[in-house]
């Protein structure tokens, strides 16, 4: 996690939201953290240039898909992560085509827990081990995606499923930031998703993991 990074923790019980706290500042000492008990709350502290907002979903108020649109509304800057009880495959997959960069269930352990965050941090996305079993393997889909992405594209996509940011995947490949840009922008059209959550959740749908990771390169989201 990076240093200092700067923390938005939105949910209707203190307890929780202190445990989170704890957790952030084990990992990073100098974590500046924010907390609120509503999304109505959060909303006076927008603007505020926040790295990473935490929030659960079922809250008095505002709550739900709409909590994490007005969320996205309101730090439109910071990677958004749900941490809910509620770990129903449907509401993940809606969380993630509404923004956000990972879903933590809160019956997650605090080591899984940890690793979503650095993961969410260096521009990854996170879904739990019940979401991803949920998707069928579907390798004939997976072969056409493969054919139809150019190999430039192709080493693009395989650098996102390992959650590399734009900048390491332009020094690893050897081409410039924007580049890479609008290669992922190429990718996401043939995905038919417009983010890079959506794009990872994609994958997992595609099984695209096994047919375009390296057999000795480790699957960061299970």
């Amino acid at each position: 996690m990076q240093p200092g990074v700067r923390v938005l923790i939105i949910d209707d019980h203190p307890l929780f939201r202190e445990g989170l706290k704890s957790l952030l500042l084990g990992l990073d000492p100098d974590a500046q953290t924010e907390q609120a008990a509503s999304v109505e709350e959060a909303s006076d502290l927008t603007g505020a240039p926040f790295d990473l907002v935490l929030m659960d979903l079922n809250m008095p108020g505002l709550h739900g898909m709409d909590a994490l649109a007005q969320v996205k509304r309101c730090f439109d800057d910071a990677a958004v992560v749900v941490v809910s009880g509620d770990d129903a495959p449907n509401t993940i997959r809606s969380a993630i085509h509404n923004g956000a960069a990972g879903y933590v269930p809160k019956s997650t352990d605090s080591t899984v827990t940890t690793q979503a965050l650095k993961l969410v941090l260096a521009q990854g996305v996170y879904l739990p081990p019940e979401a991803l079993a949920q998707t069928e393997p579907n390798t004939s889909n997976s072969d056409t995606w493969k054919t139809e992405l150019s190999p430039r594209q192709l080493a693009v996509l395989r650098c996102l499923l390992q959650g590399k940011p734009n900048k390491v995947i332009a020094r690893e490949i050897g081409i410039a930031e924007g580049t890479v840009k609008a290669h992922l922008w190429a990718v996401y059209q043939l995905l038919g998703v417009n983010s890079r959550s959506q794009a990872m959740y994609r994958a997992h749908e595609l099984q695209l993991f096994g047919v375009l990771s390296p057999p000795d390169t480790p699957r960061t989201l299970s």
